[in-house]
């Protein structure tokens, strides 16, 4: 195998299957790395690593790995050197791998104590340059679904009826396949508004989202100083923000998002007036 990229040095594409999506607290199962060489040869090397935690099902239902395929596995520890030494001097590449497999195989060298230096390394993110090269917009999709050119883009009438047709195109395109919602949900693609409402709807309590459903199923904030917190907690804890943001410029409908929480506290018995 060889390859047509102009190359100073070393560059190693590699990706991870891990635990979970935590960079601070997950661990990685499986790597693989193809490094390319300046010559055009191309050298593969892939390693099942043991977590030395257990693997959450969500997880292995993604990636296919489950406890039993990695307990005989090395831990990471143990050939935590030989991988750095194999992509020593290595620039490095990856799909997201800037947000995501960077900072969690540093986190896993640092945890064991393998220096893996990251100064002079050049980080290429293939889907960066995915998304930044192929555009996801109305046009495009338009384009890729109906095979056809959107004249007067960004016109309302020429916007509603692409948009139309899109919909009714991704319907017949993804029938009976298996789409995955942003609530970690598998959803059999189906011509039924319940099904894409379900695919398709986020986690918001109000539309801008400064608010949100965690995975416990509880409004919380998702902005400032309370990010991540239940709004009930901060209601009852610290009054004086839903004051603030009353006052602020927040969208109408947050606010009344807020007031409905807020009341359903006073009408539980839980909120102090």
């Amino acid at each position: 195998m060889m390859h047509q990229l102009i190359l100073r040095k070393p560059l190693a594409i590699f990706d991870l299957e891990t635990t979970g999506i935590n960079v601070a607290k997950d661990r990685i199962i499986d790597i693989c790395i193809i490094k390319a060489m300046p010559d055009g040869e191309v050298i593969t090397k892939n390693q099942r690593v043991n977590p030395d935690m257990p693997i959450p099902l969500e997880s292995s239902m993604i990636h296919g790995l489950y406890d039993e395929d990695v307990k005989d596995a090395p831990l990471f520890k143990s050939v935590a050197r030989t991988l750095a030494q194999f992509i020593d001097g290595c620039d490095l590449a990856g799909f997201n791998c800037n947000r995501f497999d960077v900072p969690l195989l540093v986190e896993e060298f640092l945890r064991a104590n393998v220096e893996f230096d990251m100064k002079n390394r050049r980080l290429v993110d293939a889907q960066r340059i995915f998304h930044l090269m192929e555009p996801r917009n109305l046009t495009a999709a338009y384009k890729f679904y109906c095979n056809k050119d959107l004249i007067g883009a960004h016109g309302a009438e020429a916007d509603t009826i692409a948009t139309f047709e899109v919909l009714n195109a991704q319907v017949q395109r993804y029938m009976g396949m298996v789409a995955r919602s942003d609530s970690g949900q598998d959803l059999v693609f189906q011509n039924d508004i319940e099904m894409l409402h379900g695919l398709t709807a986020n986690k918001n309590v109000d539309l801008a989202g400064r608010m949100i459903i965690n995975d416990k199923g509880e409004e919380v904030f998702n902005f400032g100083k309370h990010k991540g917190l239940p709004v009930l907690d901060v209601l009852k804890k610290e009054p004086s923000f839903y004051d603030w943001i009353l006052k602020g410029e927040f969208p109408l409908d947050t606010k009344r998002r807020l007031t409905e929480i807020r009341l359903r506290m006073f009408s539980s018995g839980n909120g102090r007036k």
